[in-house]
């Protein structure tokens, strides 16, 4: 894991980690990947209608 990454604690009920824990398995990745793909997902989805979302630095 890259150290530089924040952490982010995420409560969910048992039913949605056993079905995210059965896709990811499913998709040939861990947890924490398959819900960063779902993120990075949704983030697409919102951006295509919305626009970039930009942060100024």
């Amino acid at each position: 894991m890259n150290g530089s990454q924040p952490r982010y604690t995420l409560r969910i009920s048992r039913e949605l980690l056993e079905k995210i824990s059965y896709i990811a398995q499913f998709e040939g990745r861990s947890v924490n990947k398959q819900l960063e793909q779902l993120v990075k997902r949704c983030i697409g989805e919102f951006e295509a209608e919305h626009g970039e979302i930009k942060f100024d630095k």
